[in-house]
């Protein structure tokens, strides 16, 4: 069992939706911290059954149950009206729930009853690197950090599974699109953009559909938790700034399948995406894992000066480069954006052997920054 960072911080006695990607493992974790909990599992098809057809046995169940709270109710999108009697028993009779599930988009469509904001609202993600023992930067880099994915020797067979069954399939079915080969041949297209500004008229070319429509696939991959935009920071610049957000898929390895990216080495310009596309993963985990909450976004000037993650309210500024000795060259954007705004701190995220500094910027070696990461000393 692999100990996760999601421990529900704050989560006190209340009840909660818990949402993820598909085989984030969820399910593995509710299971492992709640033993003894009812667990109503909506993907057993005789479960999903019953309650679909009459919703209000859940309520006439809990009424008669004395075991412990909370109750699991997972693959919760499954049946939203499910929704109305978890309202009722929480109200009512102080019930306590935890709903879990891949997407939101099908309750947060359909207007459903989202408990009157009773509920807080977690998340889990692709492992990070403090929980696994052992970590291969390598591995995780070519194979994504899906549990399963990672783990396995032979990546490529599951993630062209994950690809077809899921993003194809079962969100083209939940999302009712119409046209299935240009969201198809949207998700490929989409993988080029990973990691940088989004151009929704080039994209909309490739796939022969209007710009609009691009948008509303952008959003599904959203709502679906598949993918998440980072926008540019703007605040009161001097210079003149891109505001176009970038893109990135929630799993390195989602990407590296889409883009036919094979055997990730050091040194490659391949690695060099995918190493900045993990940093941001663990950066994003950080953010909700910690419940801090910060911003995350970026900076480039239309003359190409660049940092790639503003933390906050520009309190820490954090270039990632593959290189492994760090140049003067390196921290020019860096350097720019402290000229434009007070920063607390500057870092280079890199493949350095040893920490060192260099007028103002430290320079961390992947693994050290992560670690004073989690510990709380970058932001």
């Amino acid at each position: 069992m692999y100990i996760r960072k999601q421990i529900f911080e704050q989560a006190d006695n209340e009840s909660l939706f818990f949402w993820g990607a598909r085989q984030t493992g969820k399910s593995t974790l509710l299971q492992h911290r709640f033993k003894g909990h009812k667990y109503i599992d909506l993907l057993l098809t005789d479960v999903f059954e019953r309650y679909r057809r009459k919703p209000s046995l859940l309520r006439e169940e809990l009424l008669a149950y004395e075991g412990m709270y909370p109750v699991i109710i997972d693959e919760i999108q499954k049946i939203p009206d499910l929704l109305n009697e978890v309202h009722y028993l929480m109200v009512n009779h102080d019930c306590r729930f935890i709903l879990s599930g891949s997407s939101p988009r099908k309750i947060l469509r359909s207007q459903t009853n989202l408990l009157g904001g009773r509920a807080l609202r977690y998340e889990l993600y692709p492992f990070i690197k403090s929980e696994i023992p052992g970590f291969d930067l390598i591995r995780a880099l070519n194979n994504g950090l899906l549990p399963r994915h990672y783990l396995s020797n032979n990546p490529g067979k599951l993630l062209a599974a994950y690809i077809g069954s899921y993003l194809q399939d079962e969100i083209i079915a939940e999302a009712k699109i119409r046209n299935v080969q240009s969201f198809t041949r949207f998700l490929e297209v989409a993988a080029f953009s990973n990691g940088e500004m989004v151009n929704y008229k080039n994209i909309a070319a490739d796939c022969g559909v209007s710009a609009p429509t691009i948008r509303e696939y952008f959003q599904i991959l959203e709502d679906t938790m598949i993918g998440r935009f980072l926008p540019s920071f703007r605040k009161k610049p001097k210079r003149r700034v891109i505001q176009s957000p970038r893109f990135y898929y929630f799993d390195v390895g989602i990407a590296n399948y889409l883009l036919k990216r094979h055997h990730i080495e050091l040194g490659s310009e391949a690695f060099g995406k995918a190493f900045e596309h993990y940093i941001y993963h663990e950066l994003y985990a950080h953010r909700h894992y910690s419940q801090k909450d910060y911003q995350i976004s970026y900076w480039r000037t239309t003359s190409g000066l660049e940092v790639d993650f503003i933390l906050g309210d520009h309190e820490t500024a954090i270039e990632v480069k593959a290189t492994q000795q760090a140049q003067e060259r390196h921290l020019k954007g860096l350097r720019s954006f402290a000229e434009e705004y007070t920063v607390k701190k500057l870092i280079l995220v890199s493949n350095d052997p040893h920490p060192r500094k260099s007028s103002g910027v430290e320079i961390l070696p992947w693994d050290v920054f992560l670690d004073q990461l989690w510990e709380g000393s970058i932001i």
